[in-house]
Formats: structure tokens, C-alpha cells, sequence
């Protein structure tokens, strides 16, 4: 009798012990999903898309990674009752540009233009580590559907949007702020008015160092194949493309070898003979390289710059002229 009285607790044990567990986990993963949506408080545009924007009705959007979600400002156009987009994200590769049309191109009109952006990091990988690429990629899980997101895992998909607080690590002490001892990460400093020209050179190094350092190749063929990709299904669905590489600083440009310049060069030409797309180049634009106060940094504009590149692309790109009239 004793036996069975200790068979019997033991199967009680078994099954209260997961049970509380689960109960646990699903009371402390209802607040830390609020708590991880902010990390992904840039693609919130993504979220409020179909609440914002019509069917067919974007007659400008632009994709591409930093370059483009921070050079790209249609304030512009809007004014002049167009309907625009921003698709661009840092960090973000041709790969995800194309997931992101795939998954949104019924927003588009046709005949829409789309600005694509080739940079000097484009052919390669912007991530500096596979922590960071796979940080980048879990962004998605939660604005693609699972048929659009590239090597999609489905327990991926469950602990990124169902229960992150299973892969919540250290972030898991944001539920308790008193207990909260991690170093706060510190903003970058706000803009001057005025350029210091020794800080403005250090970054640049930085944002060279990214791109250019530890890269085993720079032009990887499967990056050269996915642009060739993005422009096929943008003729296939009636939206016009159009490369665009967008101003850089001197400080910049003038770190990039004359031999690596010749090459992505030479790459983008193939490019455009193979597929007879629009290219125009602003990497070395004197309107821009001679005017530090359009940059926030070596490879950034700010506000005023963006504005700026806007008046320049609608007096330049004769498809966005076009479209104009």
C-alpha cells in the first residue's frame, strides 16, 4: 500500500512540477512580450502598413539597408499627394529586400518606383558576426509571414514570437527593474552645430572597419544573383527599379581603395548591362562631399541632407521626372 502511495506521488510530482513550470512561463511571457516588441520599434511602419496605406497606392518606396532606411526622405514627394514607403532597415540585405517585396509588393502600383540602394558592404554582409546575423534575422519572425522568411525554423518562429521569454537571456531581468544591474547602453552623443572634423574622421574609421575588415570576400556571387533577383521581380510585377548608391563623405570614400572602387565598379556595370536598370552614383557627388553639415556621419545624411538628396533625385533621376508629370 505504502508502494503505491509512493508510485502515486511521484506521478503527481511529474506532472505538477512541468505544470507549474508552463504556468510560470506563460505569466512571465505575456508581460516580456510587451517588453521585446520594442526592440523592434523600427519596422513598426511595417506593422501599421495595411492601417495606413491602401492596396496599390505606394508610387515611391525604397529598400536596402541603412543607406536606405536613413538616407531616404519623402517629405517631398508627399507634400505633392504621393504615397511613399520606407522598406529600408540597418543592417538589412538584399536577401530580406526581397522577402520584404514579396511579402508587401500588393502595396505597391504599378508603375511604382524603387529606389534600391547599392553600397559598398551590398555584395557582401553587413553583419560583422553570426550573433549579429542572427539577431538580424529573428527581426523578421515578426513582419514576414513564414513563407517569406529566408531558412525559416519553426521553433524559431515560436520562441521569437509565441514565447520569447524563452530565449529572453539576460533581457529577462527587464521584468524587474529593482533588479535590473546591467550597464545601460548609452545613446550616441546628440548632433552639434558645429562638426568636429577629428570626431567625424574617427567614425568614419568605424564605419570602414565594419565593411571592410574581416570580410573573407567582398563580392560574394549569391549577393550579385539576389540583386539580379530583386530587379526581375520588379519587372515581373510592374514596379520600376532603380540602383541608387547615395552620398558619402570624403572621409569615407577616401579610406575605400582605388582597386576595391574599381571592382564594385566593374560589378554594378554587369549589372546593368545584364539587366538594363537605371543606375545613379552619389558616392562621390561634390554637392555632397563638399558639405559635411548634410552628414550625421561618414555614410549617413541627417534631416537637412535628406532633404537636400530628394531635390536632387527628382531633378536627376529622369523615371522619378517622369513620374512627376
Amino acid at each position: 500500500m505504502k508502494e503505491k502511495k509512493h508510485v502515486l506521488k511521484f506521478i503527481i510530482k511529474c506532472i505538477a512540477i512541468p505544470a507549474a513550470a508552463v504556468f510560470v512561463i506563460y505569466l512571465l511571457n505575456r508581460p516580456y512580450k510587451q517588453i521585446d516588441d520594442e526592440k523592434y520599434m523600427d519596422f513598426w511602419n511595417l506593422r501599421m502598413l495595411g492601417n495606413q496605406i491602401q492596396l496599390e497606392q505606394i508610387d515611391f518606396a525604397n529598400v536596402g539597408s541603412s543607406h536606405g532606411a536613413y538616407n531616404f526622405n519623402y517629405a517631398m514627394l508627399e507634400e505633392q499627394d504621393k504615397t511613399c514607403f520606407n522598406f529600408g532597415h540597418a543592417s538589412q540585405t538584399y536577401t530580406y529586400d526581397l522577402a520584404l517585396l514579396k511579402e508587401y509588393h500588393e502595396y505597391l502600383d504599378e508603375g511604382c518606383l524603387l529606389f534600391i540602394p547599392v553600397s559598398y558592404f551590398s555584395f557582401n554582409n553587413e553583419t560583422v558576426n553570426e550573433s549579429e546575423a542572427q539577431a538580424l534575422s529573428i527581426k523578421y519572425y515578426h513582419f514576414l509571414s513564414p513563407r517569406h522568411v529566408p531558412d525559416y525554423d519553426l521553433y524559431t518562429d515560436i520562441v521569437t514570437t509565441k514565447l520569447p521569454i524563452l530565449s529572453a537571456g539576460t533581457d529577462i531581468l527587464k521584468l524587474f527593474p529593482d533588479l535590473n544591474l546591467t550597464l545601460k547602453v548609452q545613446a550616441a552623443d546628440g548632433e552639434d552645430n558645429g562638426i568636429n572634423l577629428e570626431e567625424f574622421a574617427s567614425r568614419a574609421q568605424q564605419r570602414y572597419d565594419r565593411h571592410f575588415n574581416n570580410k573573407d570576400e567582398y563580392f560574394l556571387p549569391e549577393r550579385i544573383e539576389e540583386l539580379h533577383d530583386i530587379i526581375t521581380y520588379c519587372e515581373e510585377h510592374e514596379i520600376v527599379p532603380i540602383l541608387i548608391t547615395t552620398p558619402f563623405s570624403p572621409y569615407y570614400t577616401d579610406l575605400v581603395s582605388d582597386e576595391f572602387k574599381q571592382e564594385f565598379q566593374s560589378v554594378v556595370d554587369g549589372v546593368i548591362n545584364d539587366t538594363g536598370v537605371s543606375y545613379y552614383d552619389y558616392s562621390h557627388d561634390e554637392r555632397f562631399q563638399s558639405h559635411l553639415e548634410y552628414f550625421s556621419d561618414a555614410d549617413h545624411l541627417n534631416e537637412e541632407g535628406q532633404q537636400y538628396f530628394m531635390e536632387v533625385l527628382i531633378d536627376d533621376v529622369t523615371e522619378l521626372q517622369e513620374a512627376l508629370d
